[in-house]
């Protein structure tokens, strides 16, 4: 019985120590993972991690998501960011995404010199966006401009009538819900709509004049819904500079003394999805005392928003959320 006694003893201080080297390995191998992240996040541009010009990446179709935002707080509360480049290849999008994305970029002008890069087409909503900028570069071949406003809805009422579908509605108001798509829109309601659409013109050309100085008979020109290029954008004050990327960062040195020799890296919206297995590895470095490799672990949890936008499309206020 002594025999079979010593025999669990010695089984459970096997387990024992099993558990513990199994522990300490998945600990090693948390620790080496956040070390790399470390070391990477060190040539990724992420916060702390040495001076640099950082690269925001503004595509595809704007909406002022969230995320966005606060990336470009992130950028502006940075340390060790001394400038950034705006890089602009948007067709645009709603309009309170392109007013809400305007105002963010303001104010990380405030903190931080910035200069939009147009990389191939900043229009309507884009446009807006490289606006907030404090100088405007496009490369010769880029599209800029598409000052404009547009509502569009569908009318389906033609197609119900052939199929013999109607819907009934009981409102409070004649121009409530209006347009409908069921339902021919009725010359008041395209009235209303049409003020907004102006309403809101009027607002994207005001913040042109403020932001380009441009005015009178040039700003009825360019404002009339279509695109330029940017050798054409140039002399209409649409553009500062023709060039590319390394030439709005020679602007960066000129005017706003950020070495130019400084490395450009790019800063990306955080990913949700990976936020498990980043925090398992900060919780790790956490627990060998590394507060400062934690701390950069987690910063490192970031991914890239893609949003894909075939046209320009502007909505009012009342209607893009």
């Amino acid at each position: 019985m002594a025999f079979d006694a010593d025999m669990i003893a010695d089984r459970r201080r096997l387990r024992r120590k099993l558990s513990f080297w199994r522990v300490a390995a998945i600990l090693v191998l948390v620790l080496a993972v956040g070390a790399g992240a470390f070391v990477w996040s060190g040539r990724a541009g992420l916060p702390g991690t040495g001076q640099q010009i950082a690269r925001v990446s503004i595509s595809g179709l704007i909406t002022g998501d969230q995320r966005t935002a606060d990336l470009l707080k992130r950028v502006g509360d940075s340390a060790a960011v001394r400038g950034v480049v705006i890089s602009i290849n948007s067709p645009g999008g709603t309009t309170s995404g392109s007013e809400e994305l305007f105002q963010r970029i303001r104010e990380l002008s405030a903190k931080k010199p910035t200069v939009a890069f147009v990389d191939g087409l900043a229009a309507s909503g884009g446009y807006i966006t490289a606006m907030a900028a404090d100088r405007i570069v496009a490369r010769e071949t880029a599209l800029v401009g598409s000052i404009g406003v547009l509502f569009q809805y569908p009318d389906f009422s033609n197609l119900m009538g052939k199929v013999g579908v109607s819907v009934g509605t009981i409102k409070s108001a004649p121009l409530k819900a209006e347009p409908s798509p069921f339902s021919p829109t009725p010359p008041e309601a395209i009235a209303a709509l049409q003020s907004v659409v102006n309403d809101t013109f009027a607002w994207f050309k005001h913040l042109v004049s403020e932001r380009r100085g441009i005015a009178g008979e040039q700003l009825q020109f360019v404002s009339d819904g279509r695109v330029f290029s940017a050798r054409q954008g140039l002399p209409l004050k649409l553009v500062d500079q023709l060039g590319s990327e390394r030439d709005a960062i020679a602007w960066l040195e000129r005017e706003k003394g950020v070495p130019a020799s400084l490395p450009v890296r790019d800063w990306k919206p955080r990913d949700t999805s990976r936020f498990s297995f980043w925090s398992l590895a900060a919780f790790g470095a956490d627990l060998a005392g590394f507060e400062e490799l934690a701390a950069s672990i987690r910063s490192t949890a970031f991914g890239a928003v893609k949003l894909d936008g075939l046209l320009a499309v502007w909505q009012p206020h009342s209607t893009d959320r």
